[in-house]
């Protein structure tokens, strides 16, 4: 029998990737500029021989961390996902890691897909921070109102109108009105941690909840600043500056 010469079928594959986004200008593909998304594809190409496009769940900004971003991509070959998650991870630099791929339908796609994404973004509260969390958490000096910042955080669960909470507001959105599950902190020793899970979220809509918060925390604010200020639907002001990237992970995305 001769050898079976066909091509083999396209196939697309789901990937969940975290890394570290100190080095990188975010997850999209910029000119001169290095990217999470163009380091996955560059690649990506040497492992499977063809020019693939890689799909994220989302744009995570400059600084911006992933414990559970997810990609699709669409293959030509016939190797298996574990293959793929070993050769990618021999070929990537260690601050990005492939830690899950399978085969998914070709009706899957990570973006369109999504129902839910969860956030969290670390402060570290203490006089000093340590060196080795420095590009991890946002540092806080002052002692924060835990029992405020619960408070506040509460306001935001529920279908609001968040364009008091996106930093561009002339960047073109369908809507700017997102729905939040869960959203709450949690204190352990030192490190403070925000976590909000929604259907969806505006651009640099999670940090700038978190400038508002921390300013509630130090009490330059009263908790009900947040609900004011959904109740508003007014374009953003300097009561909600934006927290600097470092701290902001993106957890987790469901399908």
């Amino acid at each position: 029998m001769p050898p079976n010469t066909s091509s083999p079928p396209t196939r697309r594959f789901r990937l969940k990737i975290a890394y570290d986004g100190t080095a990188y200008a975010g997850w999209q593909v910029q000119p001169d500029h290095l990217t999470i998304q163009e380091m996955l594809e560059s690649r990506m190409e040497a492992v499977v021989g063809h020019p693939c496009k890689v799909h994220g769940s989302g744009r995570t900004d400059q600084g911006v961390h992933a414990m559970g971003q997810v990609a699709h991509v669409d293959i030509g070959t016939r190797i298996t996902p574990r293959s793929l998650r070993l050769a990618l991870n021999a070929r990537l630099p260690g601050d990005i890691r492939i830690v899950g791929a399978r085969v998914v339908n070709a009706q899957f796609h990570a973006r369109r897909s999504a129902v839910a994404k969860e956030y969290r973004y670390f402060v570290w509260n203490d006089d000093l921070m340590p060196p080795h969390k420095r590009l991890y958490a946002l540092h806080v000096r002052r002692p924060l109102d835990m029992d405020a910042l619960q408070e506040a955080a509460a306001h935001f669960v529920g279908e609001h109108d968040f364009v008091a909470f996106m930093a561009n507001p002339q960047r073109a959105v369908e809507s700017t009105v997102r729905t939040i599950m869960e959203c709450e902190f949690r204190r352990h020793g030192k490190r403070v941690e925000f976590r909000v899970k929604g259907s969806g979220f505006l651009y640099r809509q999670v940090r700038s909840m978190v400038g508002l918060l921390m300013r509630i925390g130090q009490g330059a604010e009263p908790p009900g600043a947040v609900a004011q200020l959904l109740a508003e639907k007014a374009p953003r002001t300097a009561r909600v500056p934006t927290a600097p990237p470092q701290g902001l992970f993106l957890w987790q995305v469901w399908y």
